[in-house]
């Protein structure tokens, strides 16, 4: 986001979190927000008339009172009305900045019920899992396919299986693509709870599992050496023989056997 939409952001983020201080439901909050972005993104007369920024502000706001009045919760409409009074420099910021309040809303019922981080390992997983699985893949991410369809997938898939909030931003990453592929609209949503909680997320590649006493070794390295707390996400590959990779944003330590093998070979055809 740029110019105005910024401030924007910052305005509707405090709205946010006022209700949620407030004694919101945190989970109930975000299926209003998901569900007020759907419609506002699926039409383009609304769009507009939310998204002017030549526009009044209260009557943006008295607009979204009139649409969404009743349909939606109180905590939700008062989240909604300062979202759509501001300014925003593009349509399309609008609707991206109630995305981030709802998937807030959700990471923010994670962490009342302590699943927080539970629900950052799940949805890179089943990332993962959905990128190594051509079928699956194809199945989730079809536009010709009724979302109906992908959202009972991913049902399927992680019904009973996962924390709830995580099985509801999967199901939304189907449901809600707004034209994004599956993979980035998982990772906007992981670096999203990330922010939301302050912290960093490392992807680490590993020939094998990291026991609790090397996983709590390298959260405390890297958060002293980042300043912040850091999340661990790691992944199994059996190629690399040995040692980790670890990558935090564009920050690359390559420590594997694998890397050290093709340095001596690149060296003795030097």
């Amino acid at each position: 986001m740029q110019g105005s939409s910024r401030a924007a952001l910052v305005a509707a983020q405090e709205a946010l979190t006022s209700a949620l201080d407030g004694g919101a439901d945190a989970a109930a909050l975000a299926d209003d927000l998901f569900a007020v972005v759907g419609a506002v993104d699926g039409s383009a007369a609304l769009r507009r008339a939310l998204g002017d920024p030549s526009r009044e502000g209260d009557a943006k706001a008295e607009l979204a009172r009139r649409l969404f009045g009743g349909k939606v919760g109180d905590a939700a409409l008062g989240v909604v009305t300062t979202l759509v009074s501001q300014r925003w420099a593009a349509e399309h910021d609008l609707t991206d900045a109630g995305e981030q309040l709802a998937v807030g809303s959700v990471v923010a019922s994670a962490e009342r019920a302590g699943r927080a981080d539970q629900v950052e390992d799940e949805l890179f997983r089943f990332e993962r899992i959905v990128a190594g699985n051509p079928g699956l893949r194809d199945a989730l991410t079809d536009r010709r396919a009724p979302t109906a369809s992908k959202a009972e997938v991913v049902e399927g898939l992680l019904r009973d299986k996962v924390a709830p909030e995580t099985l509801r931003l999967a199901r939304q990453a189907v449901t809600g693509a707004r034209g994004r592929r599956f993979d980035r609209v998982m990772e906007t949503y992981q670096s999203l709870a990330e922010t939301r909680r302050g912290q960093l997320a490392a992807q680490v590649v590993a020939a094998v599992p990291l026991d609790e006493s090397q996983r709590h070794r390298l959260v405390q390295s890297l958060s002293s050496h980042y300043g912040k707390p850091v999340h661990l996400n790691v992944v199994v590959d059996p190629q690399v023989v040995g040692g980790i990779r670890v990558q935090v944003g564009d920050e690359v330590v390559d420590g594997t056997i694998l890397r050290r093998l093709d340095q001596v070979r690149r060296s003795l055809g030097a």
